[in-house]
Parts: C-alpha cells; structure tokens; sequence
C-alpha cells in the first residue's frame, strides 16, 4: 500500500506561503550556515517520522512552522527561540541527539530546546494543564522568559486552527487553558493584541451562541460607527497636523470578550453599551521629544472636546510593570457619546501590540524593574518546598490580571504594588524582615495601622517591633503573593516548633501519670474533641486553648470505656447503635499515592464524596484546599472533567496506608438484632478490616444499617461484601459514595 503523502495539496501550498514569510523575517538574524542546515535537517527529520499528524490529523511541521511565525511576527522572537522551536520535535522523539545539535548550532538553541523538553507534556498534545505540568511550565518559564512565549506562540496557532480539532471536549478543554493561563500570562507580558484574540476564541468555542450574538450585532452597527469615526477624526487630524505634529490615528473596534464582560458588568443591553471602539493617536517622534508630544495632543484633545477626569491614565509618567506605556482619556464626542482616545508613540505602540517581553534579553533593552521582580516571585513560589501545588497556582494567577498602585519609600524609591496593596504588602515587598517586624507604618507622616489600603502617590514609612512575629491574620490583610508567601512559611515554621514542643509536653505528661499512650485512642479523642487535624490538637495545646491535664482525663476515661466494651460485650438493640464518627481524610504525607507520572510526597486528600479506597481507579482534582483523590466513577466526575479538565491531574496507587481506608456499606435487612450482631462478628473475623462506626435505622420490618470500616484495599472490601452478603437475613448491600 502507497504510503499517504506528507503534505496534502492545500498544505503544501500553505507550508510554501508561510516558509516565505518566515524566511523573510528571519533572514536578517540568522548566521551563514543556519538555512542550509536547518533545510537539510528538517528533510532528514520528516523522513524519520519525526513530524507525524497528531491525534486531530495536524501535520507536525506545519503547526511548527505556523507557530514561528506567530513568535517571529507579533511577539518579537528571533533566531535562537525559532530554531529551536523548529527543532525540538526531532530531539524529543529521538532522532538527534542535544549535543548534536550544539555542535550545528550553539548552546543558546540547546537550552531552549531542553526548557521545551520539560514542558513536552503541555507542547506536543492538547492536554488540560494539570499541577504537575503547571509546576514544569514554571520552571522553564523561570529560567528563560523565551519559552513561554514560545508556548503561548503554539495556544495561539492550535486556537486559530480550533475547527480542526475533532472532539468538542477537547475544543472546550484547549479553550479552558486558553482561558485559564495563556490569556493572563499575554496580558502580563504585555501581548494585549494575543490576549484579546485568546479571549475571544474562548469565547466562541465555549459560548458559541453569545459570540454570534455580539459578532452579529458589532457587523449591524458598522457603517453607523464607521462614519461617526470619521466624524470625531476628521477636525482631530486637522489640529493635529497645524501643530506640526506627524501621526497615524485610526478608530479600533473594542474585543468581543472585553464587550460581552460590559454586558455581564453592567447588565445592560447592546445598544447602551457607549464605548465600543477607541480612537488611536500613534505619533511618529524621536525617543527625546515621545512625552512632551504626548502631552501636547492630550491638551489638544481636551481643549477640542470635554475631557472626564475620572478616566484619565498615565501610563507615560509611570509605564506599566510589563512595558505598556500610553496615555488613556475619555472625551465627550459628537451627539453626546463618550469616546476613549489613547495617545502613545510608535515605539510604544509597538510594545503595546506585541509585548514588552520580547525585547527583553535579545534586543539589548534592560527590562523594567516591575517585570524582574514579576520573575524573582514566581522563582521564589518554586524554590519553596512547603507550597502545596494548588497554592503555587494561585498566587502566580493572582499577579497576573491586576491593576497597579506606586508608591514611595521615605527617600522617594518608587514601588510598584498591585491594586488594593496594604502596608504589609508594602514592607514584605521591600524586604521579608521588615515585613516580619512590621507594627504599624506612617503614611504621608499620619500613623495607620498594618491593613491600611495603599493609593497611588502615598509615601510610607514603616514602623518595626523587634518582638513582632507574623500572625494567621495578617493573610487577611495582604493581596500580593511574595506576601501570602513569606507570611504562610513564617506561620508553618511556628506551627512546627509549636508543635514539636506541645507533643513532647503530652508525651512527659503521660509517662509522668504512668499511662501508656495508645495512638488510635488518641486519634479518636482529638477527633472526638472535633479538631480537623492532629496539628491543630496540638497548636491548642501549645497555646493554652487546651489544658493539658483535662486532655489526659479525657484520655483515660475513653480508654477505660473501651476496655469495659471489650470485658462486656452484649447486643444491643438496633436503637441503641450510635452514629457515625466522622471518617479521618487520607493525608499525603503517607505517600500511598502517586501524582501525574513519577510524583510523590505531594500533599492531596482522599475526596469525601466518593472516598476512594487502595485498588480503585482514581484521579486528582486540583482543588481550593489542594489536590483531592476521587475514583473514575465518582457522581462527580462527569462534571470535572468537562467543567474543570484543567484542574485535572492524573494519580495511581504507590502503596497501602498504615491505618487503612474508609469505606462504607449500607445494607438492608429483615428487622432482627441478631443479624447486626452476626455482620458485626463478620467484620471482627476478617483479617486486615475494623469496624469504624455503624448506624441503624428500622422502618417496616426492614432494617437499613450504614457501616464504616477501615480496609486494607478494594479486594479485602469485596470480600467482605460477599461474606456479609451470606448472612441470613441480608437482603441487598452496596457500597455508598460518602
């Protein structure tokens, strides 16, 4: 059988028209010999299979080929990110070695390449981003900012190309990412134009409907908005050119997405929406005259129309922490309509559309101190070993789509602080020690306190106590991430010592009053006492919210009773059975579970909905309170995944818990006591199973009993289901979710 061709006749022709450009862009930064090796070698690779279709039928090497020149066009890149973009296929498949390709090229082009490598899962196929390979996306983003422009280059192009992805799961799936991360992380390098493009596909793959609608709508409002365009422009131009000023200016139709969040805002319809389009004033003036001419067509515009001062933003004085550097107003136009006009030169323009990033490293341009410092918090997010994964997440999102404040230190060093930014904020920005020792601060010489919000132009002075520590509070008080950050290690490295000190108090107590400390016992009592887990038991303690020696009493009273169980044990009647205690959560750090591929001691927790046991099939969902286990067919699952695939993180039993899984049984009977007392000896003799709690409700003739027992894994369960199933009387018995 003939084998297909590698390009199809619309491909191969697109594949021409874009090497061209490509070629054409790249020419002048490319070395001698860099055309004719990278010709040859790619020939060699499609021959070795190495750019194969994926599983929606895109050829390889035109997707890569799309995608340089989405990085080379509107983000800016160059020789080194492009060739190894280009390459990065036939070194991940195998078919050339890394030090091959150094020696062809240079070690710039390998350490991309091997940044690539780390982030394979996310590039190579359309995955939802789970923790793990959110984690490695990181890291190379960490390293080398070229990456993940590179990776949100290939967003871009598998967005565009959405019509030829085959399921709709997965169109929604890549639209959720887009969504999620790629749209964020362009707006906070400063890629507006792609950021408005990823969110606007989002849009049309995720809520078809709504898209059509304003698509709709904008396409009959377009000759009323074009000649009104022409109207505001037209005296603007003239003034403009009589000032001797040289300029393009053109009216932009704001972004589908940016118009259907007007109509969620404002809860509005279309047609009172008054701000659709914005006018544009790009000056054309040398690098010295760029402010002075700013503010003159700012005074010119504002003596032509009536300006409203509380829509003013200058982003010339003060650029944005990504480079983003414009002057924003909002006039009131022709027939009465307000009209936003933003005033910037050519190169701000040009940072505007395709982002401050890519000038950054290899276009000589030192980078602004807002976007280093963007980088060292998420290097010192990664470098921190006590940071849960879902924690990770979220303190890098919050950075990514927020407003800014400057403020300034006593000796008029400007700091850049997120909208909302308190004191605290403010001195864990300068430094984690004053931060720690923070009490209080004065702003513009008034004393306030550490939560006192921070405005643009404040000059704060911070007070410090050398007594003073961090406090669980203070996570109230703080809106930046270096901050939650800083403030939840202090806390955990307290908690530690607190409860290092508290348990080896308990431990002298117990052998001070010659009782032996059983540790299932004293599981029960803190559960008993309702404290979530065994730290905050202990935190207690050390604080004097408990007192020790009430806990010991506690402590014997409840062993005494077990042993007065155990010397007189009778039936009870089917009224007198308790109910259940609440089940104990399987904690990560047993490391009975593995997370995504090779992944252990990542802190997760078995989900209460479904309370997953050893043997079951089982996922990962990255939740608010971290990463919960949940079997494949849990109620909830359907729901997951196609809501929140990108939530989603793969996970597979490593081992056994020492104290056992949960799991409960309802089941239905004749109204008897004597088969409760018959399941209860059931699950007595069976080896490796403990009855946790059981409950019993009678109805009719019927019993129906819930029993809570520990097992070792879902055989040993079975096996106890089919044991009880035999006891006469039993008439039906399942195993429940929760």
């Amino acid at each position: 059988m003939e084998a297909a061709p590698f390009f199809t006749t619309s491909e191969l022709k697109e594949f021409k028209s874009k090497y061209r450009k490509l070629l054409h862009d790249m020419y002048p930064y490319l070395e001698p010999e860099d055309l004719s090796k990278t010709k040859l070698l790619i020939r060699q690779m499609v021959d070795k299979n190495c750019f194969s279709r994926d599983r929606n039928e895109i050829n390889g090497l035109l997707r890569n080929l799309d995608t340089a020149l989405i990085a080379t066009r509107e983000i800016g890149l160059r020789r080194a990110p492009i060739l190894a973009l280009l390459l990065y296929r036939p070194v991940m498949k195998g078919a050339i070695s890394i030090e091959e390709i150094e020696k062809m090229y240079d070690s710039d082009v390998t350490h991309i390449i091997n940044c690539l490598l780390r982030t394979s899962d996310l590039y190579a196929r359309n995955v939802a981003i789970d923790t793990e390979n959110f984690r490695r996306l990181l890291l190379s983003f960490a390293e080398d900012m070229r990456v993940i422009l590179i990776m949100i280059a290939d967003r871009v192009c598998l967005m565009r190309r959405g019509k030829q992805i085959k399921s709709e799961e997965d169109r929604v799936q890549l639209a959720m990412e887009a969504s999620y991360l790629y749209a964020p992380l362009s707006h906070r390098l400063g890629l507006y134009k792609i950021k408005s493009e990823l969110e606007d596909l989002t849009l049309k793959y995720t809520d078809r409907s709504t898209f059509d609608y304003i698509k709709k709508k904008l396409n009959e409002t377009k000759a009323s908005r074009d000649k009104y365009i022409r109207e505001f422009i037209a005296p603007v131009e003239e003034k403009l050119r009589n000032a001797g000023l040289n300029f393009d200016i053109k009216g932009r139709v704001k972004s589908i997405h940016s118009i259907w969040n007007k109509l969620k805002k404002q809860k509005v319809e279309f047609e009172s929406i008054y701000d659709l389009f914005a006018i544009r004033i790009v000056l054309d003036t040398p690098l010295d005259k760029e402010r002075s001419d700013c503010w003159q067509v700012y005074s010119i515009i504002t003596d032509m129309f009536q300006p409203n001062p509380n829509r003013l933003k200058d982003w010339i004085s003060i650029p944005k922490s990504n480079g983003y550097e414009s002057l924003h107003i909002t006039v009131m136009g022709p027939q009465n309509k307000w009209v936003e006009v933003q005033i910037r030169t050519k190169r701000m323009d040009e940072i505007a559309e395709r982002g401050f990033a890519a000038h950054w490293k290899y276009k000589g341009i030192k980078s602004e101190s807002g976007l280093d410092e963007f980088m060292n918090n998420v290097r010192e997010a990664l470098e921190n070993k006590n940071s849960t994964p879902s924690d990770l997440i979220k303190d890098f999102k919050m950075n990514l789509y927020s407003d800014e404040i400057y403020v300034f230190t006593p000796k008029g060093e400007l700091i850049q602080l997120r909208k909302g930014a308190t004191i605290l904020d403010f001195a864990f920005a300068i430094h984690t020690k004053l931060g720690s020792k923070c009490v209080s601060a004065k702003v513009n010489n008034r004393n306030v306190p550490i939560k006192h919000q921070l405005n643009s132009g404040d000059q704060v002075d911070i007070i410090t106590s050398p007594s003073q520590t961090p406090k669980r509070d203070w996570l109230n008080y703080v809106t930046t991430s270096k901050a939650k950050l800083k403030i939840k290690q202090a806390l955990r490295e307290q908690a530690a010592q607190s409860v290092d000190m508290a348990k080896e108090l308990l431990q002298r107590r117990f052998k001070n009053r010659k009782i032996d400390e059983d540790e299932s016992t004293l599981m029960r009592l803190i559960k008993k006492k309702g404290f979530k887990t065994v730290t905050d038991f202990y935190l207690d303690i050390a604080e004097e919210r408990l007192d020790i020696n009430n806990v010991i009493d506690e402590y014997h009273e409840l062993e005494k009773r077990d042993k007065e169980m155990q010397d007189h044990s009778t039936t009870r009647s089917a009224s007198e059975y308790v109910a259940p205690t609440p089940v104990e959560e399987i904690s990560g750090k047993e490391d009975v579970l593995v997370i995504d591929r090779n992944l252990s001691g990542i802190e997760y927790k078995l989900a209460k909905c479904c309370t997953p046991i050893y043997g079951d099939e089982v996922f990962g969902f990255v939740s608010t309170q971290g990463i919960k286990i949940h079997k494949m067919d849990c109620p909830n699952a359907r729901e997951m995944f196609s809501r929140f695939g990108y939530r989603i993180v793969k996970a597979r039993w490593s081992g056994k818990s020492n104290t056992g899984y949960p799991a409960t049984l309802r089941v239905i009977g004749r109204d008897d006591i004597a088969i409760v007392t018959n399941i209860s000896s059931v699950i007595s003799k069976e080896n490796g199973v403990t009855l946790r709690s059981l409950n019993i409700d009678t109805v009719d003739g019927l019993f129906q009993g819930t029993f809570t027992v520990l097992v070792k894994d879902n055989v040993s369960l079975n096996a106890l289901v089919k044991k009880i199933s035999t006891v006469k009387g039993v008439k039906q018995i399942s195993r429940l979710n929760s």
